[in-house]
């Protein structure tokens, strides 16, 4: 089978050619159709994010959406033939974590796309079928961006609600593809004040179409912020109840944290880094919280398409590219510039 491989950190993806695993016992191989691009993909291109580029090619890719070739002789519930969704945040399958169904809190991470080979291949090797999801009812390029930007966007947006509550002023700070999904899984949740926050304009606009009730433009203005802080503090009535950070750099989470009311929350998703001073005054006088939230749980996911079949989640913006080593490459570039309003997905050929 062809995968597309890093085989060095900053390295462009090569085509190559290996045996096609044969599964056993509860393994499924997916012959892939969709192959979602994440700015995470960006990271572990560049080495970060724990995937080892040294002797072993790294396949990244981890929102994948494919047909059922072959299943291991202890498959149940899954059948050749079958379009399924494949949940990439897997575990040990051992630990107590993962025997709850907390595969991402595993300390033996084996996520699909970062530690085993993901979805920028021909097929992918699914170690136990309860990681395949059916997506009947949804587009099967747009359910394959709900494994991530869909999962990150709906773990982080619940941590930030009150149930109960659902003019809460929640923030989205950060409109990429899982900004955007933010906004798209407030609204379908039934939330009426989401504000979302970024430097691009035409990502605001979008923001607009899929529910935000407001945006604000946090572009410097002669290198400071101050302005569109004082927009945003305006815009939700003198701070926000809840921020979720999909950049969380150094500035983005002083931005954020300078923009809550009292008793609000910041949910850090980003993986841009950098480093924040935080005022240990200021957090017990506003009583504020700070967490972070990485992907999501299996039922999380489950969640989600039950979401999308509904048709209560809107529709972000998908871009349609061939499955190649020349598409990754320059997806990923894309994307490390900034250049993509949206999702892109990557779908072979036929």
């Amino acid at each position: 089978m062809k995968i597309y491989a890093f085989e060095g950190a900053g390295g462009q993806a090569r085509e190559r050619e290996i045996p096609t695993p044969a599964p056993v016992g509860h393994e499924v191989l997916l012959r892939l159709t969709h192959s979602g691009v994440c700015h995470s993909d960006v990271h572990i291109r560049d080495g970060q994010l724990g995937a080892s580029l040294g002797d072993e090619p790294v396949v990244a890719g981890h929102e994948m959406a494919g047909e059922v070739v072959a299943v291991g002789e202890a498959v149940t519930g899954v059948a050749v033939g079958d379009v399924r969704l494949v949940f990439p945040w897997t575990g040990c399958a051992e630990c107590e974590d993962c025997l709850a169904g907390h595969d991402e809190r595993c300390p033996d991470q084996r996520n699909l796309g970062v530690r085993r080979f993901g979805g920028y291949a021909e097929m992918v090797h699914v170690p136990h079928e309860r990681y395949l999801l059916d997506v009947a009812g949804v587009d099967t390029a747009w359910a394959a961006t709900l494994a991530c930007s869909g999962l990150t966007a709906y773990s982080a947006v619940r941590k930030v609600l009150r149930e109960g509550r659902p003019d809460d002023e929640i923030v989205v700070l950060g409109t990429g593809g899982v900004g955007l999904m933010a906004v798209a899984v407030l609204k379908a949740l039934g939330h009426r004040r989401i504000t979302a926050v970024d430097v691009d304009r035409d990502r605001l606009a979008t923001a607009r179409e899929l529910g935000a009730a407001d945006t604000v433009d946090s572009s410097p203005v002669d290198g400071s912020t101050d302005a569109a802080r004082k927009r945003l503090r305006a815009v939700t009535g003198g701070g926000a109840a809840g921020i979720v950070d999909f950049v969380n750099s150094g500035a983005t989470a002083r931005f954020a944290l300078d923009s809550l009311a009292r008793d609000g929350k910041l949910v850090q998703v980003g993986l841009f880094g950098g480093e924040m001073a935080l005022p240990t005054n200021l957090m017990p006088l506003k009583r504020l919280t700070l967490q972070g939230s990485y992907v999501g749980t299996l039922e999380e996911l489950r969640a989600v398409v039950e979401l999308a079949r509904s048709g209560r989640l809107p529709r972000t913006p998908i871009i349609s590219r061939p499955l190649t080593a020349e598409s990754v490459n320059d997806s990923l570039d894309d994307l490390a510039r900034g250049a993509v309003p949206g999702r892109i997905v990557l779908t072979a050929a036929t």
